[in-house]
């Protein structure tokens, strides 16, 4: 997720995927050549996301980031099955419409911080999206600490974003203090997937000392290289986490205004799974 938005407009397409069918049984989980699982969640339990892996960011960001710097319309809530829960073999993550302080929506983003902290691996998670104009779902890295400084300069991975009014993109992205959209320098690419709102996908990078590569559904998109020129183009040699989170509005999600009339939306994801090398 941006810590600011990049206009949808600067992105570049790239291949269109087929359609796929709606939910299926997810595949057992099968390591990738050269690397062994070291974490997963199955999403087997119902109730309360397993708090053994996952925590919560909570409130809307203010008073030192109101919005959580995207002019989001949400507040994230803690422990509330109305906004994460576990059912059927899927975390649902969903966005309410409904007030809470000076919001007007409710929404839920887990984070592993603390529980499941990395350096390098694949990441891959298979989700379906929610729909409508103001939905602004996304699957996420940021560093567990910050070494380098404050966005962006310790980095940020972006491993699936979409927004509503564009129905069928899915966007990966990198962020660092090099590379940014303030610069208009920002690492980003975009690709086609029609039914990304009815059908499950594997979203995944795949990062290395040298390299961050992005796919869906096996098929890569986006490549970010580590140049060898520090920390300000490659800052990602630190432990990251990972962050699931709808958000509603924003500068981008909200870019074409917020249907009112399609509350509530969810993500669901089937499973979570991160490998490393052996």
């Amino acid at each position: 997720m941006r810590s600011l938005w990049i206009p949808w407009f600067l992105l570049v397409v790239v291949p269109v995927l087929g359609c796929g069918r709606a939910a299926v049984p997810h595949p057992a989980a099968a390591a990738p050549a050269a690397y062994v699982l070291v974490w997963s969640d199955e999403f087997e339990q119902p109730g309360l996301p397993d708090t053994s892996a996952w925590g919560y960011d909570v409130g809307d960001g203010c008073p030192t980031l109101c919005g959580w710097g995207n002019d989001e319309l949400q507040s994230y809530t803690a422990r509330r099955p109305e906004n994460a829960r576990v059912e059927d073999g899927h975390l649902i993550i969903e966005a309410r419409r409904e007030p809470v302080g000076s919001r007007d929506y409710t929404s839920a983003r887990l984070v592993t911080r603390g529980n499941g902290d990395w350096t390098y691996g694949r990441f891959e998670i298979r989700a379906r999206l929610p729909s409508g104009t103001g939905t602004w779902p996304a699957i996420w890295m940021l560093p567990t600490d910050t070494a380098y400084g404050g966005w962006p300069a310790s980095g940020e991975i972006d491993i699936m974003e979409h927004v509503g009014f564009a129905p069928d993109s899915i966007h990966g992205s990198v962020h660092t203090a090099a590379y940014n959209h303030v610069q208009g320098t920002q690492r980003t690419e975009r690709i086609a997937v029609p039914d990304c709102e009815r059908a499950f996908h594997v979203y995944a990078v795949e990062w290395t000392p040298e390299r961050i590569d992005f796919f869906v559904d096996g098929t890569r998109y986006h490549s970010f290289a580590n140049e060898g020129s520090g920390y300000r183009a490659w800052p990602f040699d630190r432990p990251f986490h990972l962050i699931l989170n709808v958000a509603v509005g924003g500068g981008w999600g909200g870019a074409k205004g917020v249907d009112d009339r399609i509350w509530p939306q969810r993500l669901e994801v089937d499973y979570v799974r991160v490998f490393q090398h052996r």
